[in-house]
């Protein structure tokens, strides 16, 4: 397997032809949907699916799909059977990541929340594959052990969340669920382990955390500085007015 990085197309592509791969990438903001999330559990269902499913019945899915599109981004049913498309995934990312620098250094920093990337992929392309693209596009230094790929649900008012596994085929449930971002999206999260896995990260993570810390705390102590400041200016000015000492 190889990896080509073309920044300049705008996309994200996974695309399997053999066992080559490319990819390049596209970033954009939307507003995150309302509703409390909960988990769904139907991931086995979606992979004993996929091995029923006969050529033509994929054919026939490929077509509605296609014709249910509102864009450009469709999917091609190749002769070997296998189809190419393209998925969204939303970036929900509470902790900062750490990205490889052009002089071989490292630098931490926080990726906008609800930015979205869109990737064209292929039916063989697993979720591991695509966490791994989504990492190398923004040169992560991290552990893809870290991440994971949710898929969200809405349905009626609801809001469902489920993890998906790392051998999970994201093109075939965008076949399943159709064009609609708002029946399914896909969502990057850091992995729910309860509390942070420090261990997890290496020295020159952590000293970046560090220094991103001391920034914060530098900021945040300025600026209620500034606020006391500005308060105890109002009342030297509302004690001068009201001819008491200044």
């Amino acid at each position: 397997m190889t990896w080509t990085s073309t920044m300049s197309s705008g996309y994200s592509s996974l695309e399997e032809d053999s066992e080559e791969y490319f990819f390049t990438a596209r970033t954009s903001f939307f507003k995150k949907p309302s509703g409390k999330p909960t988990q769904c559990k139907d991931v086995a269902q979606e992979r004993e699916l996929r091995t029923h499913l006969s050529r033509e019945e994929i054919r026939q899915k490929v077509e509605l799909y296609n014709n249910s599109s509102k864009d450009h981004l469709k999917m091609t049913l190749n002769p070997s059977g296998v189809y190419t498309g393209f998925i969204k995934v939303q970036l929900e990312l509470r902790r900062p990541i750490t990205v490889r620098g052009g002089g071989g250094g490292e630098e931490a920093f926080y990726l906008p929340q609800g930015a979205t990337n869109t990737l064209h992929i292929s039916s063989n392309n697993t979720i591991r594959q695509v966490i791994q693209a989504l990492l190398t596009k923004f040169t992560v230094a991290d552990n893809p052990a870290k991440y994971a790929l949710y898929k969200r649900c809405r349905r009626e008012e609801q809001v469902y969340m489920c993890k998906l596994s790392e051998g999970e085929h994201p093109l075939f449930l965008r076949l399943l669920a159709g064009p609609n971002t708002d029946t399914l999206g896909f969502v990057l999260r850091e992995q729910q382990t309860g509390e942070v896995m420090w261990e997890a990260f290496s020295i020159p993570e952590l000293s970046n955390f560090l220094r991103m810390l001391e920034k914060e705390e530098t900021e945040r102590v300025c600026s209620v500085m500034r606020r006391y400041d500005n308060y105890r200016l109002k009342l030297q000015e509302a004690m001068s007015a009201a001819g008491g000492p200044g």
